[in-house]
């Protein structure tokens, strides 16, 4: 069972739907003990970083989170949700993140011909392989966002260009990031959400 993290963020029914066709059973929830009975948990978000990070204190799920990652339990994020896995962001305000991925979230900086913000198809250069970038190599994913996530090249796992070089993949161990969305991606975010898929089975299997 895939646990979809509900904290009010927009856009689950999209990546439920998404993750039936790959095959995987999956209820949104924000309970204590369907996130630590999950056998792997997905963060999606459409919004504000400030306003996203106070509705999961509100509902008690920072720490839960923190403690079920820290135990081994795949997480992936999506978009909001992957900007969330950092340490901070400095959308509207400066904002703590959750901590799983070392970096932060900036505004994308806007030049000609690259309107803010960010939408639409982009091309994914992979730069370091991870469990979920099996497949994906030079394929076309759909973007909608303002802000990127600035981390160090060894949690970077795929790019693509805009105004700048986007951040479009990130990990760090069993934490994923897309800040694309799989669900709007067609057949490539199915071969993502595939993959994550396969490494939650990898890692059940292994514990």
């Amino acid at each position: 069972m895939i646990i979809v993290i509900d904290y009010d963020a927009g856009n689950t029914r999209n990546v439920m739907r998404a993750l039936t066709k790959v095959g995987l059973t999956s209820k949104l929830s924000s309970d204590i003990k369907e996130i630590k009975a999950a056998d792997g948990l997905i963060l999606p978000g459409v919004g504000a970083f400030p306003k996203a990070m106070a509705e999961l204190e509100q509902r008690g799920l920072i720490e839960v989170l923190k403690e079920v990652v820290a135990a081994g339990k795949p997480l992936l994020g999506v978009c909001l949700g992957m900007q969330l896995l950092l340490d901070v962001s400095f959308e509207h305000q400066l904002t703590s993140g959750l901590g799983f991925i070392p970096g932060s979230c900036r505004l994308i900086p806007a030049k000609p011909h690259y309107p803010v913000p960010h939408m639409g198809w982009n091309q994914l250069e992979v730069t370091q392989e991870n469990p979920l970038t099996k497949g994906i190599f030079g394929e076309y994913v759909y973007f909608v966002h303002s802000y990127y996530t600035d981390v160090p090249s060894e949690y970077l796992n795929a790019t693509s260009q805009y105004s700048m070089t986007i951040p479009a993949m990130i990990s760090n161990g069993n934490v994923f990031g897309a800040q694309f969305h799989p669900e709007k991606s067609g057949a490539v975010g199915q071969q993502i959400l595939l993959n994550f898929k396969e490494y939650i089975d990898a890692n059940s299997t292994s514990n």
